[in-house]
């Protein structure tokens, strides 16, 4: 019975030493493949994603410069609207009131024929 056990704690010994050596040879391998292809492809990544953040920020400058455009061509147009809104009103009061005036007259000369 007792050379049994001696031979049971003997396999099992040798059972761990060989799941260490497994386990080591797979570490390595793990290693060698993450060397060898997720590296080079991890500078990759790292390189579109610089890209990525540069074509952002020139997005971004080119976004806020059309808009600022655009806020100056807004306040542009609606200074000149008011340039022409303020012309037109300035001659078209001239002739409203020449209008009126020549209303008035007919009216009065009307008026001042009916009473005689």
């Amino acid at each position: 019975m007792a050379a049994v056990s001696i031979l049971e704690a003997l396999l099992l010994i040798g059972v761990g030493v060989a799941a260490f050596m497994v386990y080591r040879r797979a570490m390595a391998l793990l290693s060698g493949v993450e060397e060898r292809h997720v590296g080079p492809v991890m500078v990759q990544v790292h390189d579109i994603l610089e890209d990525v953040k540069g074509v952002t920020t020139r997005v971004r400058a080119e976004t806020e410069r059309v808009d600022q455009a655009i806020r100056t061509t807004i306040g542009r147009v609606d200074d000149t609207a008011e340039r022409v809104r303020w012309n037109v009103r300035a001659k078209t009061s001239r002739l409203v009131a020449v209008l009126r005036g020549a209303r008035v007259a007919i009216e009065s000369m009307l008026n001042g024929r009916e009473s005689a």
